[in-house]
């Protein structure tokens, strides 16, 4: 399937600065080996932008303009052709014209949040006023009609959305999660239960009777000391491990994802261009498989795309240049290794046996949100 960059260079909706230039920064290290269509917004300098912490709406006016033109040029790409756009954020906010565009394009579909925080205040309850710590309330519907005024579909059922390394959620936010219906997995959850569990499970509340999925995936997820260039970091956050992880899970689970977010990049807040080698490494790996999904979402292991953009995780170095980033795009014509013996003998015994009937709905008990409780 034909892939679409979509830059969406916006920090209106936090108070930080640097945000808006994460997608520039990004889109520039994709030309070494993306060539597919690219489009790019960048808000107006000349907004003179509100830190006023009275103020309960910073920037809304400026804030819908913007995802206006980002939701319009994605739903006029969807119905020149078949697309699977990524989009770079700019900070959470830009989300809400990425996601109710795809629920455009496919009528009903579900949501992965990946975040350390909910964004699922309301102009009511949201303590600082920054926008962009409303937006998933906004996608599903939960009040803040103000954001979504230029989209005229569904909005997403909230009991299809899921909310993955979460840490850091106001009480009044908890309370709206709770009267919505959105599931919540913490970073205790990923930690105990680990990552696969957790995305299976997310996964199975949000394609429950829907036509997709759209996943938002936030870099503040990442503990800060690993991944520092975010404009409002957590900590006791996930590895990059645990991040690559679950991007892994949304390649297993492809067939079922329409459009895909990576955002809160902050350069001016990184270090050593750590945030900026692991969201590399995240875009490549969806871009490699999204371009293997033919025009009805399937994975099609048979075309050329599936032996591009082997990714190669570099640790970050100190003599890192911009000619050398920390990451490295292996060519594909660099051959695969071949397994050794020992990785043979390591390999699970056949004789495993593999689940013969599907469990019970009473097995199988319907996830609650006992977890916010601990926070």
């Amino acid at each position: 399937m034909k892939t679409l960059i979509i830059g969406a260079g916006s920090d209106l909706g936090v108070h930080i600065d640097g945000a808006h230039i994460g997608p520039v920064q990004l889109a520039s290290d994709l030309q070494s080996f993306y060539k597919g269509d690219k489009l790019s917004f960048i808000q107006d300098e000349s907004i003179l932008k509100s830190r006023n912490l009275s103020d309960r709406r910073k920037n809304e006016y400026d804030i819908d303009k913007f995802n206006t033109s980002v939701y319009k040029a994605i739903v006029d790409n969807y119905n020149k052709e078949d697309i699977f756009p990524i989009l770079l954020g700019g900070d959470h906010s830009v989300a809400v014209a990425s996601a109710l565009a795809s629920a455009k394009k496919y009528t009903d579909i579900g949501i992965i949040w990946i975040d350390a925080h909910g964004d699922f205040n309301t102009f009511d309850t949201t303590i600082t006023g920054n926008i962009h710590g409303l937006p998933l309330a906004a996608i599903t519907g939960y009040k803040n009609h103000e954001l979504r005024y230029f989209h005229d579909g569904n909005t997403i059922n909230p009991q299809n959305a899921v909310v993955v390394g979460a840490r850091s959620l106001d009480p009044a936010e908890k309370d709206n999660l709770r009267y919505a219906g959105v599931t919540v997995f913490t970073t205790e959850d990923i930690k105990t239960r680990g990552v696969d569990a957790v995305m299976n499970e997310a996964f199975e509340i949000a394609t429950k009777r829907t036509k997709g999925v759209h996943v938002s995936f936030d870099l503040d997820v990442i503990d800060p000391s690993l991944a520092p260039g975010v404009s409002v970091p957590e900590f006791d956050g996930l590895t990059v491990e645990e991040a690559m992880a679950i991007n892994k899970n949304i390649v297993n689970h492809f067939d079922h994802v329409v459009s895909y977010d990576l955002v809160e990049y902050n350069p001016l807040r990184d270090i050593d261009r750590k945030t900026e080698q692991i969201a590399i490494n995240l875009i490549a790996q969806i871009i490699k498989n999204a371009e293997k999904k033919d025009k009805y979402g399937k994975i099609d292991l048979t075309q050329h795309q599936a032996e591009q953009y082997k990714i190669k995780i570099v640790p970050p170095k100190e003599e890192q240049t911009e000619t050398n980033p920390g990451f490295k795009i292996v060519p594909p014509s660099e051959p695969t290794p071949e397994p050794t013996p020992t990785e043979t003998i390591t390999q699970p015994p056949v004789e495993t046996p593999q689940p013969t009937v599907e469990p019970t709905q009473a097995e199988t008990p319907q996830p609650t949100l006992p977890q916010l409780d601990r926070l």
